[in-house]
């Protein structure tokens, strides 16, 4: 009690003498008041320091919990999915839009694919591109539009319609490089094989489909009636403006050239058709170089792959393997009492098994050993003949693109 006696003494002390001393009063009211706003100014940077902080607590754990998201979408992502998207992003850039009779631009506003458009592939960093014949053929000029939207004026350095391959070249500005799919190859080939597709189907620029090989050693008959041999079927999606564009491997290496699609309705049907890569392989250098294709031919139009070799199935019947003595199905008439039966008998029909003792396992592996030699050359065939081994020599005529 003595204790809170004496301060209260002392408080009352201070309001009796204050009067007195001039200013003191005012003095201790300003005080205050700045004391009192130091306070409520400090008090408001720290609920604001704390405002702060929450915030950026709040970024951060948004921050992670997206990072956490994307880790999840990565780890529940397949490795086909993260092969997908690897190659898309190397090779999307080098598949670019051919137009050979409006702007690109107008394809795209239209949204509809006209006769003479279609994909084409970047082969060389100096800006030579493969496509499709078909594409191209008869135009007066042609537009290449690439990845980013611009269009370059493009001349035609060769093209092979046996093969309804072309080779068109544009020019580009120095600082500009340009992307390229490297050549894989086609040789061997199965089917049940992955690929993917990129094109510009119905004027929507690389887009990407994937499938599987269905089948090999196709032919497709182009518009002036010749047969390209060893083709490739696929199920990948192709439709209309996809001619001209990649075919691609695993490793994303290209493999054929899509080119056509068996369909009533112009559309996909799940077959689609590819030229094989090794053709192109050795077809490009020579349109590159002599702007024309001159090679050799057997002169046999269409194979059946066996296990024991290539069967034939078509002989153009002037060419060179059907003057040699090579034979396809045969016709066999036989009859059942009254009844008179004609049928198709394959079983009588050559197979190949070599060529100057090289052993064929594929379309591909004949055809790229006859398109290594000339005109006019002779070559052996081995063939499995009812039953037996014969060797047949043909002597090879000549077929020119140019």
């Amino acid at each position: 009690m003595k204790k809170s006696a004496s301060i209260l003494l002392f408080v009352t002390t201070v309001i009796t003498f204050s009067p007195t001393v001039p200013g003191v009063a005012e003095t201790a009211r300003t005080g205050a008041k700045s004391s009192a706003a130091a306070s409520a100014a400090a008090a408001k940077t720290a609920a604001t320091k704390t405002a702060v902080s929450a915030a950026n607590r709040a970024v951060n754990a948004a921050k992670a919990a997206e990072s956490a998201a994307h880790a999840a979408v990565a780890v529940h992502m397949t490795p086909e999915e993260s092969e997908n998207i690897r190659i898309y992003k190397e090779a999307n850039r080098a598949v670019v839009n051919i137009s050979s009779q409006t702007t690109a631009e107008d394809v795209y506003l239209n949204l509809v694919p006209k006769e003479g458009f279609g994909s084409g592939t970047i082969i060389s960093s100096d800006g030579y591109i493969l496509t499709n014949n078909h594409v191209i053929n008869g135009a007066n000029n042609v537009h290449v539009t690439l990845f980013d939207g611009s269009s370059y004026p493009a001349t035609l350095v060769g093209e092979d319609p046996p093969n309804d391959l072309a080779v068109i070249k544009i020019s580009v500005p120095k600082n500009i490089k340009l992307t390229t799919i490297g050549f894989g190859d086609s040789a061997n080939l199965e089917v049940g094989r992955r690929v993917l597709a990129i094109g510009n189907p119905f004027g929507y620029d690389r887009t990407m489909s994937s499938g599987i090989i269905s089948s090999l050693g196709r032919t497709l008959r182009t518009e002036k009636g010749r047969l390209i041999k060893g083709i490739i079927q696929t199920d990948a999606a192709i439709n209309p403006g996809n001619s001209g564009g990649p075919l691609l491997n695993s490793a994303g290496q290209m493999i054929g050239i899509t080119t056509a699609i068996f369909s009533n309705t112009g559309s996909s049907t799940g077959i689609g058709l590819a030229i094989p890569i090794n053709i192109a392989k050795r077809i490009v250098p020579e349109l590159i170089a002599h702007h024309g294709v001159s090679r050799p031919d057997l002169g046999i139009e269409l194979f059946e792959r066996t296990d024991k070799g290539l069967r034939i199935i078509r002989l153009d019947p002037k060419g060179p393997a059907a003057i040699a003595g090579l034979s396809g199905p045969k016709l066999v008439i036989y009859k059942d009492g009254d009844f008179v039966f004609k049928t198709i008998d394959r079983s009588l029909a050559d197979v190949i098994t070599g060529v100057d003792d090289t052993p064929i396992k594929s379309p591909d592996d004949l055809l790229s050993y006859v398109e290594q030699k000339k005109a006019g050359q002779v070559v052996t065939l081995t063939v499995l003949r009812l039953g037996k081994s014969v060797k047949i020599p043909v002597k090879l005529s000549l077929v020119s693109s140019a």
